[in-house]
């Protein structure tokens, strides 16, 4: 494949990225909404020739690099821009001496999914996406933890982002009440609260499910105290199937993939 020149974004790139981010899914893109967020934190990359063809940002978190948003122009499709990007950022992360590189596939995603595969990506965990939306619900018994007697809870979801979990995080998260559970009848369930730093007023819980009621109970405190707080929306992700309630809508599922980079 001829060699295009991969750098970093500029605000004057704005406009010829959006122009190819606008259909990606059935409901449009969101690349328009989080651009601004994305150069200001830097590593936000295109691919040049000689206008942006292709693009993708890079989040680097303490052992690991998340990449998201990649994005090739419909013209430029099967000459393996995205892989270019790929590797650039895993080069970018092998001088930081970063250990993990992970990205987020939908499941249905076979494209994607094998192009992973051919850059020994592997699938490390299964998530899936609902929607709640908040409402007044009758009073929930949760309580408030710190996860020390969970060790096997790796990652959390921030800003659709799978984060580490290390005692500085889970100190952080529990002082300020971000961290709840419950453990009434069965096995424990727990969720992780945090507010989306792209949108206004929406609401992204990292859901570890354990029983039916232990779950419900959660889900239930989650859309009253979401409703009392006016946020608009509940985004829960979590890799167990829940239970069929009203309001709670089975969006769509996704595989975690990860590649050791040493």
């Amino acid at each position: 494949m001829e060699q295009k020149l991969i750098r970093n974004a500029n605000q004057s790139d704005k406009i010829s990225v959006l122009n190819f981010c606008q259909n990606t899914f059935s409901w449009g893109d969101y690349i328009q909404d989080v651009w601004d967020y994305w150069l200001s934190e830097g590593n936000l990359l295109v691919v040049q020739n000689p206008n942006p063809v292709g693009m993708c940002h890079a989040f680097f978190s303490k052992n690991q690099v998340w990449i998201e948003g990649i994005r090739v122009n419909t013209n430029f499709r099967r000459k393996g821009l995205a892989s270019e990007l790929i590797k650039y950022v895993e080069s970018l992360a092998k001088e930081k001496q970063v250990l993990f590189s992970l990205m987020l596939i939908e499941t249905k995603n076979s494209a994607s999914l094998l192009m992973a595969k051919n850059l020994n990506y592997q699938i490390f965990q299964t998530w899936h996406f609902y929607s709640l939306i908040p409402q007044i619900t009758n009073n929930s018994k949760i309580q408030y933890g710190n996860l020390s007697n969970h060790p096997e809870i790796s990652h959390y979801v921030k800003s659709w982002r799978w984060l580490p979990l290390d005692d500085k995080e889970l100190f952080s998260l529990s002082s300020q009440n971000k961290i709840i559970f419950s453990d009434k009848s069965g096995d424990i369930s727990i969720a992780i609260l945090t507010d989306s730093e792209h949108f206004q007023k929406i609401m992204i819980v990292t859901l570890f499910s354990g029983s039916q009621s232990n779950t419900l109970e959660l889900i239930s405190y989650i859309q009253n105290y979401a409703a009392q707080q006016n946020y608009k929306k509940i985004q829960i992700l979590t890799r167990e199937k829940l239970p069929i309630l009203d309001n709670l809508e089975y969006k769509i599922t996704f595989n975690l993939m990860q590649k050791l980079l040493y």
